[in-house]
């Protein structure tokens, strides 16, 4: 019975296109209408931001590991949305290896040109952005407002991601 039930489990995780503990968001932060609060961002090699260094300009950010392979999947679609709205909206990454240098490599082979952040503790994904599992993706206003949350991979880049986007944040990317 105990094996069943985790069997269960972990298809109904895999089913939800995350990597992780569990779908279920954590009430902790992430929360649709929240402001994001300024903490802060090490960048993978080693240099420091704040995340309201990101206002002004409306933000795709992501919650990945090299490890998850719904993560590593999406990676494409986020570089060519970050391409598609240059200087209207910006996408970052923040990844939750526990390693910095396997999340450098894999950013290297995958040819991601945004810019990438390393969360080891988990601070950000959990207090913060309200993760339970990964991929995440949280879409920001300008404001620093969250105003969508996407549990789970998906092509960033095709018609109906750029309309939920466009849609929450009320602004044409095309």
């Amino acid at each position: 019975m105990a094996l069943r039930l985790l069997t269960f489990g972990m298809v109904a995780a895999l089913a939800c296109g995350g990597c992780g503990e569990s779908a279920a968001p954590s009430h902790s932060g992430g929360e649709i209408g929240m402001v994001l609060p300024d903490a802060p961002l090490r960048g993978l090699g080693g240099d420091f931001h704040r995340l309201s260094e990101t206002r002004g300009t409306p933000l795709v950010i992501n919650v990945w590991a090299s490890w998850c392979g719904p993560c590593r999947a999406e990676m494409a679609s986020l570089e060519r949305l970050s391409r598609l709205a240059p200087g209207r909206l910006k996408v970052i990454g923040v990844t939750t290896d526990d390693d910095a240098n396997l999340a450098r490599e894999f950013v290297a082979r995958a040819g991601v040109s945004f810019p990438c952040y390393h969360d080891a503790d988990q601070n950000l994904e959990r207090r913060v952005f309200g993760a339970a599992a990964i991929p995440l993706t949280l879409v920001v206003d300008g404001q620093g407002r969250i105003v969508q949350r996407v549990l789970g991979a998906r092509q960033w880049d095709s018609a109906q991601s750029i309309a939920l986007i466009e849609s929450a944040l009320g602004l044409a990317l095309r």
